[in-house]
């Protein structure tokens, strides 16, 4: 008796993936880390602290205790701990509560 081997291939294409923002919650796109130094020297990523600036991608409708006070395209501080991270389509992004967002940056 011959044994059959089945190989099963999953072919992704490229699709966009769309990530929406429920109730207080904010996605916001990660800003790239400074590798060097204004002076020319070189950081190592261990030696790296993970940014707490980014720019708003998308926002939630809010909720009735919760007014959402950002918009698409503000530059916001979060707080350094919070949020849920997500990397879509090669994109580092934070899913945030609006409670977690310190302040809008101009």
């Amino acid at each position: 008796m011959s044994q059959l081997h089945f190989h099963i291939h999953f072919w992704l294409e490229e699709d966009t993936m769309t990530i929406k923002p429920l109730a207080d919650r904010v996605l916001v796109k990660m800003e790239e880390l400074q590798e060097k130094t204004a002076s020319g020297l070189y950081i190592p990523q261990t030696a790296q602290e993970k940014t707490q600036i980014g720019v708003v991608v998308a926002v939630g409708e809010g909720t009735e205790d919760v007014k959402m006070n950002v918009k698409e395209g503000d530059r916001v501080m979060h707080d350094k701990y919070a949020g849920t991270s997500v990397k879509a389509d090669g994109t580092e992004y934070l899913i945030l509560s609006m409670k977690d967002i310190l302040a809008i940056i101009e």
